[in-house]
Parts: C-alpha cells; sequence; structure tokens
C-alpha cells in the first residue's frame, strides 16, 4: 500500500455518473482508511447524470471552470473556490455551462465506490 500519490500516477476512468475521474487517494490502492479523494472533469456543455450515494457523504471544490449543481430540489452556480456538501441519499448532479472543462475535487467518507452510486436517471 501506497500512502502517497502523484498526479501522473492516477489514471482516470469514466464513472457511473458520466464524468472522468482521477482517484488521488483511495483505500483499494493506497491504505488510506475512511475517505477517498479524487478529482472530477466534467466538459463544457455536459451534464453528469442525475444520482445518489446511499453511505458516503461527499465534498465537491471547485477548482476549475464553473457550473451549475442540483442538489436535491435546489439549483445553484459553482465557480472556483466554492466546496459543498452532499448528504448521503441526496441526488445531485452538476452541469458545465462554461466554455472549459470543470474540475471538482472530490472526497468521499466513506470512500467512494460504484456500488453505493445509485443512478437515478439513464
Amino acid at each position: 500500500m501506497r500512502y502517497r500519490n502523484t498526479y501522473r500516477d492516477s489514471d482516470a476512468y469514466t464513472t457511473k455518473d458520466g464524468s472522468i475521474i482521477r482517484e488521488l487517494m483511495h483505500p483499494a490502492v493506497h491504505g488510506n482508511v475512511a475517505q477517498s479523494l479524487a478529482e472530477a472533469i466534467v466538459a463544457p456543455g455536459q451534464r453528469t447524470h442525475l444520482h445518489r450515494h446511499t453511505l458516503s457523504e461527499e465534498l465537491y471544490h471547485i477548482t476549475q471552470g464553473q457550473g451549475v449543481m442540483q442538489l436535491g430540489d435546489e439549483k445553484f452556480p459553482l465557480t472556483p473556490g466554492d466546496t459543498l456538501c452532499i448528504p448521503p441519499g441526496t441526488p445531485h448532479c452538476i452541469y458545465n455551462d462554461g466554455d472549459s472543462p470543470l474540475h471538482i475535487l472530490c472526497c468521499c467518507s466513506p470512500a467512494y465506490s460504484h456500488e453505493d452510486t445509485e443512478l437515478l436517471e439513464a
């Protein structure tokens, strides 16, 4: 197990919600225990699928780009420097309404798993 990771050592993949994910720290790979940290990238004009996590609480921190977040029944803009908490069981998605990629740091506790992700739309 590794307790340190570099960006170049983190392979990107497409997750169930449709975003490009790069796991920066995850218990299954790096040896940490209680949480995961990933970078999500949403292309301009794209939106993640509406979904929820039964167990995981998520923190989103916007590092680049801009978007519109749907959190439950509420919608609001997000820009670099904004951070929000997504409680377990809360439907959410994000739309990149800008002209550059939207970069989001995503922290999940407990750590992200595909099994804990329920898509609420096709």
